[in-house]
């Protein structure tokens, strides 16, 4: 198939990930896809921010920068009829964002299937984070829109995909389809003993965090365990707001030494790092996310601690492949990261069921690819009905 692939990101990070490993696992399937979106990201380095985007946002009112990225639709939808023209796509495969329209009408203009792709209810995010929204209404009506003009909507999760329900989105057109992971990136990591040797960690029990440090994630209770146990050391795998808090609480306990935080590191040494933990930290979680490191920590074959919440549950499975703690109780976090410490032999069995379950129901790039190439074939099938009046079974 042709696949052209519109999207709005304008910083490497995360969301680049997702991205880029589908797109990659969609071509090593033999299909041509072509991206359109901002042309900033294209030579970007990982963990650079949106630049002169983030910029303008800070400067506008909010209102009049709410309306500019509804006026952006004018500038995608004329790129994406020029890709439409040049490269005649089967479908279009679009990464949802708010006040995005511009796949939609192409869908209805040129009369292809769109598949959008859903990883957060960007109203409800923006409008509690992020300054707010100022125009909430028709940021509501923008995202209902966007998911009802999809022949296909794909959220991470099951929780998220509530949202997309209570939209007005039938089930039938709705497919959940989470994180995953490339095998082959993984494989490459070194053994735990090897990675700690690197990093200059030998003989500790590394208790390990990557992504965007948040003061939410509350890295800081790990600190009360490396504080009491000299053998703990406590490695993070990143940057953002929560960093210069949590080095400041290490350096007041006197633990500076016994806790790293790398910084920003390059996508393709993050699981160099990763296969240092013994245990993996998800402290925190957005209920409706599907955590893309969870997939990376299990494949590494870490003993994972998260929060025993809904999204969470539809990956991990509390004693099979990670240790799942009440958020809501006060000693939660810290009673199970207690127990993973001091039972290795819990630690190895949980680290062995979640490589196993990454097996088990294939959590990879290139099966969520064979997923979206069966929706978009689907919807290629319900378009040619509709058009010839003929009826279409509904897939196995």
């Amino acid at each position: 198939m042709r696949i052209l692939f519109h999207h709005r990101i304008a910083s490497r990070d995360g969301q680049s990930v997702h991205m880029d490993e589908l797109i990659a696992a969609l071509r090593r399937r033999g299909h041509a896809v072509m991206v359109t979106g901002p042309e900033q990201i294209e030579e970007a380095e990982f963990g650079a921010d949106a630049g002169w985007v983030d910029r303008l946002k800070a400067l506008l009112p909010r209102p009049v920068y709410e309306l500019l990225e509804l006026g952006y639709n004018i500038v995608a939808y004329r790129r994406l009829r020029r890709a439409f023209r040049e490269f005649r796509p089967d479908f279009v495969y679009e990464r949802y964002n708010l006040f995005t329209l511009a796949g939609v009408w192409l869908a209805r203009s040129a009369g292809v299937p769109l598949l959008s792709e859903v990883n957060a209810p960007l109203c409800e995010e923006r409008a509690r984070h992020s300054g707010g929204l100022a125009l909430r209404r028709l940021a509501a009506w923008t995202e209902r829109a966007a998911w009802r003009g999809a022949d296909r909507v794909l959220p991470v999760t099951d929780v998220l995909a509530d949202y997309v329900r209570r939209a007005g989105v039938p089930d039938a057109r709705i497919a959940v389809i989470p994180n995953g992971i490339d095998p082959a990136r993984f494989a490459r990591a070194p053994g735990r003993d090897e990675a700690k040797r690197r990093l200059g960690l030998e003989g500790r029990t590394v208790l390990g965090f990557t992504g965007f440090l948040r003061a939410w994630h509350a890295l800081d209770r790990a600190l009360d365990l490396v504080e009491q146990d000299a053998a703990l050391h406590l490695l993070v795998v990143g940057d953002g707001p929560g960093r210069a808090p949590l080095e400041a609480e290490a350096a007041r306990r006197g633990l500076a030494g016994r806790v790293t935080v790398t910084g920003i590191v390059g996508r393709d040494v993050v699981a160099d790092h990763i296969a240092a933990f013994d245990i993996a930290l998800q402290p925190g979680v957005t209920p409706y996310a599907s955590p893309l490191k969870l997939f990376e920590y299990m494949a590494l074959g870490c003993a994972i601690l998260a929060p025993d919440t809904r999204n969470i549950r539809e990956i991990l499975k509390h004693g099979r492949d990670a240790l799942l703690f009440e958020p809501s109780a006060p000693e939660g976090f810290g009673a199970a990261l207690r127990r993973l410490c001091e039972d290795p032999e819990l630690r190895a069995q949980l680290g062995a069921g979640a490589r196993r379950t990454i097996e088990e129901r294939d959590l990879t790039w290139d099966r969520n690819a064979d997923r979206v190439l069966g929706l978009a074939a689907e919807a290629l099938a319900e378009r040619t009905a509709r058009r010839t009046g003929a009826l279409v079974q509904p897939a196995e």
